[in-house]
């Protein structure tokens, strides 16, 4: 009976103990809500005095094109932003006319509150963030090949989805963004004369065995191209990309006359 008590004394005191350690950790996390309302508004750089971001209620947005805004916390003496991934910003000074922030990499980012900021400088971000949406023209290209005297015609439509790559970036002053981009669904189909030997939607994810997943997650299907027929069937060639960068992957497509699909690397 004494080492049941004895258990039971323990086991409370673990309950409360945890429970004070909670409660402190929240405490800890209590957002500074005076602050953040008196960061709302435009915020410009202080040596070029333009429009860097701007705070609206609980939202940060960007000037810089194709960014989606980002939720944000005021704890302590950092400014969070809740993206892709959590970023936390030192604050070094502010007050109701300056905010200096540290940036992830150490450069200090400085900007000054933007007069009448509810009118040009809110329809300039007003303008940014219109420019994220997926564009609505479909690109169609065809080509005729011939072999062993017959005439096949390939056909490629790349169509625009609200499918969104949303890819994590730095901006020149230090801030990190989200960018959005949206893939494409690409149409593919060959034809004889009148009769449609083939035809399918490719998908950016239908090269997850021969693009590295590292690099497909921030890519989009770009684009499509019709080569040709051999004896191995009909031949496309298709490019996986991340927009704004150099770097690509071109991945042929060899499609046997019963449908069957084959993905290879281009050497």
């Amino acid at each position: 009976m004494i080492k049941l008590y004895k258990y039971t004394a323990i086991i409370i005191s673990f309950i409360f103990f945890s429970c004070a350690g909670k409660q402190s950790q929240s405490v800890d996390v209590k957002e500074n809500l005076e602050m953040k309302a008196m960061l709302q508004g435009t915020w410009m750089d202080e040596d070029t005095e333009t429009p860097m971001i701007c705070i609206k209620g609980d939202s940060i947005h960007y000037m810089t094109s194709g960014t989606l805004p980002v939720a944000f916390r005021i704890i302590k003496d950092s400014l969070i932003t809740y993206g892709t991934a959590i970023t936390s910003y030192h604050i070094v000074k502010q007050n109701e006319y300056m905010l200096w922030l540290q940036s992830e990499m150490g450069s200090i980012i400085k900007m000054n509150r933007a007069e009448e900021s509810d009118s040009i400088h809110s329809m300039d971000f007003q303008t940014q963030t219109n420019k994220s949406e997926p564009t609505k023209e479909v690109i169609q290209k065809d080509r005729i090949e011939l072999y062993k005297d017959v005439r096949y015609r390939g056909y490629v439509y790349i169509n625009p989805s609200q499918i969104k790559v949303t890819r994590p970036t730095y901006s020149d002053e230090g801030f990190k963004m989200d960018n959005v981009y949206y893939d494409n669904i690409i149409h593919i189909c060959v034809y004889e004369g009148k009769n449609k030997l083939f035809s399918k939607d490719v998908y950016k994810k239908d090269f997850s065995e021969v693009v590295p997943e590292e690099f497909l997650q921030w890519a989009i299907l770009s684009d499509m191209e019709f080569i040709g027929v051999n004896e191995k069937g009909y031949q496309y060639q298709a490019t996986i990309s991340i927009p704004d960068e150099i770097t690509s992957y071109i991945v042929n497509l060899s499609i046997s006359t019963d449908g069957n699909i084959q993905y290879t690397l281009k050497e």
